[in-house]
């Protein structure tokens, strides 16, 4: 049976360790195991005074950092080879196309969209969407009119009372995320057999959220828009787009002019009477 004594801040480090490198574990798993055990001894402390040396040294092992990956997104040509598979003479393919044009326009998040209602639409000039965010804040995107229009289409199709969820299932029931990313596995394995770079890629429904913000940037709209567009908190989260987009790199790097290699001598080495002042030193 194990003690609170056996949980020594030397057993907690051998045991995440442990869990890294001999189990496979990923560094942001480790951390989860640490965050744990935090909290128990953070609860250990409250209870037992004289365990407060033992918890101090357990609640002093450092998270680990992992690596900071730039964000995976789709460029306009993957994003048009995946809307271009669902079959949008079914209901279902309709559902689809719409649903992943919608992502792709707004840079919703999947909960936000599948949480949408006809009611939230505005489909007269200018075209727009009010969607509900973390933590129930609210914000305006515009929409593009191709986009209410397959709003339109699948509403006819598919009448919805003005308070009823937009995206459902054959049965009438709203979506799940699960069953979108089931989806959209399938569009993109089909989208790859004509578009090869998106074998490389793992896509998902946010992939579309991250393909909005490159984009965005890439265009030339400033990140505190897209920031209020996508629903950050903070603008250090708009800007790691700024940092992933290889295109406004790219355009960055053509303005610079560079550096050239001067011909012959400088200009004071040709200049005899400069020569002369310095040998006179």
């Amino acid at each position: 049976m194990i003690t609170l004594a056996d949980l020594a801040a030397n057993e907690i480090a051998a045991f995440l360790s442990h869990a890294e490198h001999d189990r496979g574990g990923t560094i942001g798993t480790r951390n989860c195991r640490l965050a744990a055990i935090r909290s128990f001894f953070h609860f250990v402390a409250t209870r037992d005074p004289g365990s407060i040396a033992q918890c101090v040294e357990i609640l002093n092992i450092p998270i680990k950092r992992a690596p900071v990956s730039e964000p995976s997104y789709l460029d306009p040509a993957e994003v048009t080879a995946i809307l271009g598979q669902p079959d949008r003479s079914t209901v279902e393919g309709m559902r689809d196309h719409a649903l992943l044009s919608f992502l792709y326009n707004s840079g919703a998040r999947i909960q936000e969209a599948l949480d949408l209602c006809p009611e939230a639409i505005r489909f007269e000039s200018p075209n727009c969407v009010r969607l509900t965010g973390k933590g129930r804040k609210e914000r305006i995107c515009p929409l593009w009119p191709e986009t209410v229009m397959l709003l339109k289409k699948l509403l006819e199709r598919q009448p919805r009372a003005p308070d009823q969820r937009l995206f459902v299932n054959r049965y009438g029931e709203p979506l799940s995320a699960s069953g979108v990313r089931f989806k959209l596995a399938a569009y993109v394995k089909a989208a790859a057999e004509t578009m090869p770079t998106l074998r490389a890629k793992h896509v998902t429904p946010h992939a579309f959220r991250h393909a909005a913000a490159v984009h965005l940037i890439s265009a030339g709209v400033d990140v505190t828009v897209i920031r209020s567009w996508l629903g950050h908190v903070s603008l250090d989260t708009t800007n790691h787009y700024a940092r992933a987009n290889l295109e406004t790199k790219r355009k960055a790097l053509e303005k610079v002019t560079a550096p050239t290699t001067p011909g012959g001598q400088p200009s004071w080495k040709r200049n005899a009477s400069v020569l002369a002042w310095l040998d006179t030193l």
